[in-house]
């Protein structure tokens, strides 16, 4: 325990589904469970049959929206869906091709981890390797003849590469897929066709930074090529919000795969993507949302008066996909949980560009903020005594932890001089704290004022959590001296003052409230360490505590007790805080007693030891509070709930630290004996 957590971040899968909705025409589906004759599933799987092309795109982009609606899944799947597609994947039409590969691409979009499964299962993978194979060799064809107009062939391989990236994101068995047939240097073709066709780089980038984590047997495969153009995309100067986060993927990818790259280059890509990140975050969404809507008024302005009503109905749907993205389920790739960030900016129509672009911005912001914190973590699970350990090891990458030719001066124990050398030259600790402030009141009445554009609230909200999530790997992996000193440091602990207790009250919401928790957390331990004042008083962090305690994230409590634990023991340095010390004691040992998780009670024990473990105020708070009688009773009942829930419940680190803490809190408790006999 007394150290706080780095997460590390897990690319969340970009579950955007394909076809805009005014590419389907309605289809009635019923409310319940498709179990019977009455499902639309029977009836469209029988068109896919058809000789008639028109017939079968009409099928495809039936079920493409059908399979929206979670319930009517099961029914799909029951009439081997997944087998039956597959093969449409290959049409001779090209329109059947892209309605084909959307409708699967929705159905693993939102049927989630064990519809995925199943569809590699069901060997998926085959079908869509050998078309995205042809669309790729058909760009240039494709382009001669389309000219100015739409590419179709580019649409099907958007769909196809947004595929690959939904079930390599859930399934280890396609990623082995993805890594053995030569997906890579296909995606990677999709990529390098940003200068023509933003909206397919992004979706490869999309994917290759979600199969370059945590990947080792893809490192194989990136070679001067590979590498070369990522580096060109990373290096592009394309104007707007799309190109923008496009930069921000490839650099997520550069350092992904950092491992692969030759040492003469190490340095110089370091600092090439750390700038990117950098001008990302430099981008004012306050200014930039409101410019965007207005544009947006402009445009509408000067339109024909007559608004699409498939368009309009499409927007309303995307507006209530992205709303439910809140509760986002949770995947597993690697043995590790992964929180999926459901972002349905596909829906919207192609009317929409600038709530795209403003969609493109967050999301590129976000992706910014989640990069600096993996540079900030370690892969050593060691580094957190309470998050599961990985399934993924360095044994997988062979007996020199590479593959050949491969060098390994970028791990990240050889890297941090160099990553902390980047972050500061480009002022990425001062950028972070910035985006850590709430969203502009201009940028959230704009979106207020639109059902369109509400749905970004939820992720401007989001952008700041990450930057406070940032800002707590920042603070967990850089000296007081590299941050600014003692004055920046008491003025960021001002700053998450104010976000804490500026309003009547705390804030409730349980991702601002994890994320700055763990910043609070980061920048107290950091101030107690070089004995700065701090700007927060006991009984502000007393009420924040419990606020905490009332959360269900277990994080948020485990940071809130650590909190009081580094304030009470600042706090027994000094004369006449023996009653202060007594209100934080009973706060401990009320959660150490009562909370229902054992890390919680952990944490609140490793607490009170370091507030009551030394001078003369914790001796007189400790005896007022009867500190001894009550750890004395606590005792057992500790040991006896780790042999009752520890072995099932938590992880071996987990309770590794529990044991360590059952032997402390014997020691703690001879000591507070030798205390009362003095």
């Amino acid at each position: 325990m007394g150290k706080s957590k780095t997460t590390k971040f897990k690319r969340p899968q970009f579950n955007a589904v394909g076809l805009p909705v005014n590419a389907v025409k309605e289809v009635d589906v019923e409310e319940e469970e498709c179990g019977d004759d009455s499902c639309p599933a029977a009836e469209l799987l029988e068109k896919l049959q058809s000789p008639s092309a028109d017939m079968r795109e009409f099928a495809c982009a039936s079920i493409s929206r059908v399979v929206q609606q979670s319930q009517t899944i099961p029914g799909f799947l029951q009439r081997d869906a997944v087998r039956r597609l597959g093969p449409m994947l290959l049409d001779s039409s090209l329109a059947v091709r892209e309605t084909a590969t959307g409708a699967l691409r929705n159905l693993s979009a939102c049927g989630g981890q064990e519809v995925c499964e199943d569809m590699v299962k069901h060997d998926v993978m085959t079908p869509l390797t050998a078309l995205l194979r042809e669309c790729c060799a058909g760009f240039e064809s494709a382009a001669v003849q389309m000219k100015d107009q739409k590419n179709a062939v580019e649409d099907v391989a958007n769909e196809a590469v947004n595929l690959v990236w939904n079930l390599c994101e859930s399934s280890n068995q396609a990623l082995s897929v993805f890594n053995k047939a030569g997906l890579l240097d296909l995606v990677i073709q999709c990529l390098e066709r940003h200068p023509h066709n933003v909206e397919l780089a992004i979706s490869a980038a999309h994917c290759l930074h979600t199969v370059t984590e945590d990947n080792p047997e893809l490192l194989c495969s990136m070679n001067t090529a590979v590498l070369g153009a990522l580096e060109k995309v990373l290096l592009s100067s394309q104007p707007g919000m799309a190109p923008t986060l496009l930069r921000t993927l490839a650099a997520g990818t550069l350092w992904n795969t950092k491992g692969s790259l030759p040492a003469a280059r190490q340095a110089q890509t370091l600092n090439a993507v750390v700038a990117t990140l950098s001008q990302c975050l430099d981008l004012d969404t306050g200014t930039l949302i409101p410019e965007l809507r207005q544009a947006e008024e402009i445009r509408l302005r000067n339109a024909p008066a007559v608004t699409d009503a498939d368009d309009r109905a499409a927007a309303e749907l995307a507006v209530e996909e992205m709303d439910e993205e809140e509760e986002a389920p949770k995947h597993k790739r690697n043995g590790k949980a992964v929180k999926v960030d459901n972002d349905f900016s596909d829906l919207l129509p192609r009317g929409k560009e600038e709530l795209r672009e403003a969609t493109a911005l967050l999301t590129a912001q976000q992706t910014s903020l989640e990069i600096i914190v993996n540079m900030c973590c370690s892969d050593d699970p060691s580094d957190d005594e309470w998050e599961e350990e990985s399934s993924s090891d360095e044994s997988d990458m062979g007996p020199d932890g590479l593959c050949d030719g491969v060098s390994n001066l970028m791990s990240p124990l050889c890297l941090s001089a160099e990553v902390h050398g980047a972050l500061i030259n480009h002022s990425i600790p001062e950028k972070v704290l910035k985006k850590t402030e709430f969203p502009r009141t201009e940028a959230m009445d704009v979106c207020h004022q639109n059902p369109s554009w509400r749905s970004l609230i939820k992720k401007m909200q989001r952008v700041q959590s990450r930057a406070l999530t940032c800002l707590h790997s920042i603070l967990s992996t850089m000296d007081a001296e590299s941050l600014g000193g003692p004055a920046a440091l008491q003025g960021a602990a001002q700053h998450l003052s104010t976000l804490v207790f500026g309003a009547a009250e705390i804030p409730k919401d349980e991702e601002f409230l994890e994320a700055v928790i763990s910043a609070m957390r980061s920048l107290l331990q950091m101030i107690a360490s070089k004995n700065i004042p701090q700007c927060m008083t006991p009984q502000q962090l007393m009420s924040l505590s419990e606020a905490a305690t009332r959360c269900d994230v277990v994080s948020v409590r485990v940071n809130a007790v650590a909190i009081l634990g580094i304030t009470g023991s600042t706090l027994a340095k000094e004369k006449g805080t023996a009653e202060t010390l007594q209100m934080i004691g009973n706060a401990l040992l009320q959660v150490a007693t009562r909370d229902a998780d054992l890390v919680v009670n952990g944490e609140a024990l490793d607490a009170l030891f370091d507030v009551f473990a030394d001078g003369d105020e914790a001796e007189t708070a400790a005896k007022n509070i009867q500190l001894l009688p009550a750890l004395k009773a606590l005792q057992p009942v500790f040991k006896a709930k780790i042999r009752k829930e520890g072995r099932g419940k938590y992880s071996p680190q987990q309770l590794c630290v529990l044991d360590n803490i059952k032997v402390n809190l014997r020691r703690f408790i001879g000591y507070l004996e030798k205390v009362v006999k003095k």
